[in-house]
């Protein structure tokens, strides 16, 4: 065979290698970016359940903090109708030197 055959066949193999190597570092980024796009929808997942755990506590504290407004509201109205003088803010008290 002639010297160009050789290299149109050096050249055809150098291609086909070439192109070998380039598809297996495409298939190595695919697989490093699946695996991180992995650990990001992990980390989301994680801070998702902490945010649905916070709210869930933030939402008994609002009740809570309604049961306590509820009891201190009655307590005071209960407070006024014994007090003979009539309702009084513990501002008042203070200055009057009000005592129990």
């Amino acid at each position: 065979m002639t010297a160009w055959i050789w290299i149109v066949i050096a050249v055809g193999i150098l291609v086909v290698l070439a192109l070998v190597a380039f598809g297996a570092m495409r298939g190595r980024d695919k697989r490093q970016r699946r695996e991180q796009a992995r650990e990001l929808r992990k980390e989301a997942e994680t801070r998702s359940r902490q945010a649905e755990e916070r709210e869930r506590i933030a939402r008994q504290q609002v009740r809570e903090a309604r049961d306590s407004r509820k009891a201190a509201d009655e307590a005071s109205a209960h407070a006024d109708e014994l007090d003979p003088d009539g309702a009084t803010t513990p501002d008042e008290e203070s200055v009057h030197g009000r005592s129990a």
